[in-house]
């Protein structure tokens, strides 16, 4: 399966968009945003930002679907509305059916005032990363994968992975986290 969010004036989006169900595409694989391959260490923190969510599908497959793994998965997913969670329905049912493996905690940075929403508001900070993932011990590992104001607040630059910096470094995660 295939997670792609469709915009208006983006040429890829619209292309796949047109596609029938079951077409074929290639596609390259780029080896520096990869990491980390599955298995992964006993306990996972995923910073999420938008469409960054596809990759944590995919490492939540792995996570989820195989047998007598305990991997326990902390995931804070920010998203500018509601309308704008990609996979809510998945999540919550992976959430739900997890016992207690996975949760999903949503943020929303451009929520209207008067809207109903109940979750947390505003950016993922040091105080929603404290309350939500695993701290920073030897059995953690940490994914980032958003916008690139979101990934050089939480980690520094993406142009320079060998040094962690940001609020994850502040907080005491390492580079190999």
């Amino acid at each position: 399966e295939l997670l792609v969010k469709i915009y208006a004036q983006g040429a890829m989006s619209q292309y796949l968009d047109g596609l029938q169900i079951g077409s074929s595409v290639e596609f390259k694989h780029i080896p520096f945003n990869v990491k980390v391959q599955y298995p992964f260490a006993p306990k996972v923190g995923m910073l999420i930002g938008g469409t960054g969510i596809a990759p944590m599908i995919q490492a939540l497959h792995a996570i989820l679907g195989t047998v007598d793994d305990t991997t326990a998965v902390s995931m804070l997913y920010a998203s500018k509305v509601k309308e704008d969670i990609l996979a809510q329905e998945t999540l919550e049912a992976w959430a739900a059916s997890s016992e207690g493996r996975f949760t999903c905690k949503h943020v929303l940075s451009e929520e209207p005032d008067d809207s109903p929403w109940p979750g947390a508001r505003g950016l993922i900070t040091r105080e929603l990363i404290e309350a939500h993932l695993p701290a920073p011990t030897d059995d953690v590992v940490i994914f980032v994968c958003g916008p690139p104001g979101m990934y050089e607040s939480l980690c520094g630059p993406r142009n320079e992975p060998q040094e962690l910096k940001g609020i994850l470094a502040e907080m005491g995660y390492t580079a190999e986290q």
